[in-house]
């Protein structure tokens, strides 16, 4: 087997010398190259070269949840095909590895890298599906390519914090669970649609739903971990359906205090709910529109402001090795 290695240097749980017992531990069991990354969307450059490439069966993204979207956004570059493009595997190397914990992976690397090998050996994979999400013809966004993600995107609140953390990181904060909590907060205090939302969620054949505040799509579950707790925004998403989607329609303290107790207890059999909880399953196509710009994140990476944005699930997009 030929295979390529993405390596992040920044990779946050991982040290130089992990990495390079890792590498060497993958080396002994295939034909491997490894690249380290050098910049923004290298790992994306990398992963549509493997996809158009005759001889890399086995592209292994060693990094976090960006790391993985880059990769698997180079490999999808020209469209899902499962049978014909390299497979992915992952060794977490981030803070939180949604994506490798929702496969059923262990969140050390080593331990990642041993079930990772048992998986080749016995030629254990599966095939997932994925969300891609575009800019909304006949919008001021239609001209925004499209974007596949692995396990979560979302338009509003979410993304709002998520941007605030990007920003402290960047000058110097670590990324910790402490520092989503306070710039939760923060956006809490700054939103100025919590009580009256902006955005109406719309697909083919039913009613749409006006007025929300937040929207969380996810394409499998649990949504994200605070430390070893599984949240789940969507208790029914799986990488074997299409896409799911939560959205509140209310913010206020009182609700937000609510709904991030329900978070904070969610579980398999029961996510979020109430009077301004909107639930939705197994959803195809479906476009989010907004009245102003809110901002958009998809695996955990700040995008910008948007104000329309059309969602498909594609079932099948992916072969992965677990």
């Amino acid at each position: 087997m030929r295979a390529l290695l993405v390596v992040n240097p920044a990779a946050t749980t991982t040290s130089a010398r992990t990495r390079d017992v890792l590498t060497h531990a993958l080396a002994s069991e295939m034909k491997l190259e490894a690249v380290t990354t050098e910049y923004r969307g290298h790992a994306r450059d990398l992963g549509r070269q493997a996809a158009e490439s005759k001889d890399i069966d086995l592209v292994v993204a060693l990094g976090g949840d960006g790391t993985v979207n880059e990769v698997v956004n180079g490999l999808l570059h020209n469209g899902p095909d499962p049978d014909r493009l390299p497979g992915l595997a992952v060794v977490p190397g981030g803070s939180t590895n949604v994506f490798a914990r929702a496969l059923g992976l262990p969140n050390d690397a080593v331990e990642a890298t041993g079930v990772l090998l048992d998986a080749l050996r016995e030629e254990r994979e599966r095939t997932v599906g994925l969300g891609v999400a575009k800019g909304t013809p006949g919008t001021e966004d239609e001209s925004v390519p499209e974007r596949w993600f692995t396990f979560c995107a979302g338009l509003g609140f979410d993304a709002g914090v998520i941007g605030r953390v990007e920003q402290q990181r960047e000058r110097g904060r670590k990324s910790t669970h402490s520092l989503y909590l306070r710039q939760a907060a923060r956006q809490f205090l700054g939103e100025a649609n919590r009580r009256h939302g902006t955005i109406t969620l719309e697909q083919p054949g039913a009613d749409p739903v006006t007025d929300l505040v937040l929207s969380i799509v996810c394409n499998t579950s649990p949504w994200t971990f605070l430390g070893n707790r599984p949240v789940y925004a969507s208790p029914k998403a799986s990488f074997d359906t299409g896409l799911d989607v939560l959205g509140l329609s209310r913010m206020s303290t009182a609700a937000l205090a609510r709904y991030g107790m329900q978070l904070l207890t969610s579980s398999p059999e029961r996510g979020p709910h109430g009077r301004h909880a909107t639930s939705l399953h197994d959803l195809t196509d479906f476009t989010l529109h907004s009245k102003v710009p809110l901002p958009l994140q998809m695996d955990g990476d700040h995008l910008g402001l948007r104000t329309s944005v059309t969602f498909t699930g594609v079932r099948r997009a992916l072969r992965v090795i677990v």
